[in-house]
Order: C-alpha cells, then sequence, then structure tokens
C-alpha cells in the first residue's frame, strides 16, 4: 500500500519566499569564524530561534539566529562530535561520536550544566544519521554497521533494530507528522527509498520506491514540510528529488560541484518551493523545486560548503565549510 496524500494545507501557515528573495540572499549576512577545523553538521531549533553546529574541532556551538551570537560552547574531547541535532528542549542535544575507535553511542547532552544526560550504545560502526522525530521524544540512528536504530530518550536500549546489510549506509529522515521514516540506501544493484510505518515498523516497509540509475551512497534525506516530496543528496553530481507518494523522479538538480563524491547536504525552504545545496567549490545552490531551474549561486566560501539549513520559521540560511566558516544569509533590507 502507498501513502495518503494529505488534505491541502493553508499556505500562509508557512513562510513564502521568492525567486527574487532568494536572489537577494546572495551577499552573506554574517560570517562565523569560531572553528578550527570544518564544521559538519547544522541543525535549527524548532521555533528558528537557535543554530546548533558539531565540528571536527570536537565542539558544539549554539548560535542565536537573531544577531548570529555565540549563545553556548562546548566541547566533547574524548568522543568528538558530529551529526549534531535539536531534541524538543533549545538546551538539549543529540551528538553522534566521531573520535572513538570503539564507542559508537550516540550521546544526549544538557548544555544547561555541560553534562551528558544518556548515552545509547548499540551500533557497531560510525553513524552515519541522526535525526529527531518532529513530533515525539523519538530519534532514529544509521550507521555504517548497515543497521537502522529508533530509540527513545528516556530508554538507553534500541525500541527497534532494522538490518540491511550488503548496503550502503542508510540516510534516514521522519516524515513532517511524525508518523512514519524513511530510508535510503543502495545495494549492489540499485539505489531505493523504504517508508516505515512507526506503528508497524517491525513488520518491515509499506512502501518501497526502487529509484533509476546506478547505487550511490546517499548522505542526506529529507522530507518537504508538506510531506509530498523527498529530497536525496549523494555522492553524485546531481541531488535528486522524487514524489513521497509514488517514488516517482520530479526532478535532478545540477549545476553544483562534487566531482569527489563529498558528504553534501541538501536542505528544502520551510515552504518547499526552494531546494539548497553545498558545492565542493564553495559556493551554494539555490533551485526552484517545482521546474528544477537554478535559481541563485551564493559565494561567500573559500572551501567546499558541507552543511546548509533553511530556518524554519524566518528569512533565513545557514551554509558551513570545511574552512572553517560559517555563514548566515538573509535577504538585503531592500528586498525582504
Amino acid at each position: 500500500r502507498g501513502r495518503q496524500r494529505p488534505p491541502p494545507r493553508d499556505p500562509g501557515a508557512m513562510m513564502r519566499l521568492t525567486p527574487s528573495a532568494v536572489q537577494s540572499m546572495e551577499d552573506v549576512g554574517k560570517a562565523r569564524r569560531d572553528n578550527t577545523k570544518a564544521i559538519n553538521a547544522v541543525d535549527f531549533f524548532h521555533d528558528g530561534s537557535l543554530l546548533a553546529t558539531s565540528s571536527d574541532d570536537e565542539s558544539v556551538r549554539v548560535y542565536r539566529c537573531a544577531d548570529a551570537h555565540m549563545h553556548k560552547q562546548v566541547f566533547a574531547r574524548r568522543h568528538g562530535a558530529c551529526h549534531v541535532r535539536f531534541t524538543h528542549h533549545p538546551l538539549c542535544l543529540l551528538l553522534a561520536s566521531r573520535n572513538a575507535h570503539d564507542d559508537h553511542a550516540v550521546r544526549y547532552l544538557s548544555l544547561h550544566d555541560n553534562k551528558f544526560l544518556r548515552f545509547f550504545p548499540g551500533h557497531k560502526e560510525p553513524v552515519t544519521a541522526l535525526e529527531m522525530s518532529p513530533k515525539e521524544d523519538l530519534f532514529v540512528s544509521a550507521s555504517r554497521d548497515a543497521t537502522v536504530r529508533l530509540w527513545d530518550l528516556r530508554k538507553e536500549v534500541a525500541l527497534g533494530v532494522l538490518s540491511a546489510p550488503g548496503h550502503s549506509p542508510p540516510a534516514v529522515a521522519f516524515d513532517p507528522e511524525g508518523l512514519i521514516f524513511a530510508t535510503a540506501m543502495s545495494d549492489t544493484d540499485k539505489p531505493s527509498v523504504r517508508l516505515y510505518d512507526m506503528r508497524s515498523y517491525d513488520k518491515g516497509p509499506f512502501t518501497t520506491f526502487n529509484l533509476e540509475g546506478p547505487p550511490v551512497v546517499f548522505h542526506h534525506l529529507s522530507f518537504s514540510n508538506d510531506g509530498k516530496a523527498i529530497l536525496l543528496p549523494s555522492g553524485a553530481q546531481d541531488v535528486l528529488l522524487i514524489d513521497a507518494f509514488d517514488g516517482g523522479e520530479l526532478h535532478r538538480l545540477t549545476g553544483h560541484v562534487n566531482g569527489s563524491g563529498m558528504m553534501l547536504e541538501a536542505a528544502f525552504s520551510p515552504d518547499g518551493q526552494f531546494v539548497l545545496s553545498g558545492s565542493e567549490d564553495g559556493t551554494v545552490h539555490v533551485w526552484h523545486a517545482g521546474n528544477g531551474q537554478e535559481v541563485a549561486v551564493w559565494q561567500g566560501h573559500t572551501a567546499p560548503t558541507l552543511a546548509v539549513r533553511w530556518s524554519p520559521t524566518h528569512m533565513l540560511a545557514v551554509s558551513a565549510c570545511s574552512g572553517p566558516v560559517l555563514n548566515f544569509w538573509i535577504p538585503r533590507a531592500s528586498d525582504a
């Protein structure tokens, strides 16, 4: 069975961007140079007030989005920090380990007192994806050990484990309602996306989309806020956009550079109109999700742009490079 399409949402309930506003964001609003090594992940708090980063320099930083001021900073010297994600509390974060060769636990960090509240052991290889449920205190992780694990923040033991031997490390994401989670991975023949019902994930996917093209390693997976499309950046030279209900290919977004197969992130704008992606040459590319046409190219990095995100509530985007520089992009005042 496939997914049922939801009723149309009120378009006024989400921020609306225009091509001219996106093009006016080509000048960096604020550049932060607090890190000494690459910033490997960024994440907004759900109300858009805060931005979290994790870095190869073993730091976790939180910034106020209103003024790009650094609000909190902590170092995870022993285990390192990657795949940072906010929970439903603005001072509680999830982190994956980066340094430890024999400990690949996910960590639950409180920035109130700079302490780890809980550890979630189980993965045998480094974590490659980490996503928080938009509705509940649940999260999902994926690893090079070819497993996906579903967790409850209140329990150290995984609620469930899905294994995919012989596949590339999965990318994972929840749909906007938190009722479904998806995985994207490749076997030796083809890539695929699988959708799981949160109430019966142990019975296997209720839908599998076999995608066109050769096997690739997916670096990220995300749903548009209306739940109608899925974005799939990978090590390929394009970013794949598919229909979330039948798996049909909508667009292959091209123009950015990824000749080395780097882990470049891509993200939807809050209204789903635009897609943002990093690039190996340090640029940030923006496409119109409806027609697949490139709308803007922002220039503000001198090293590969690894992580990108749109604010969920404001006309703001961020990008982070291996330089390492964190850029805040806002429209020019005359165009906002």
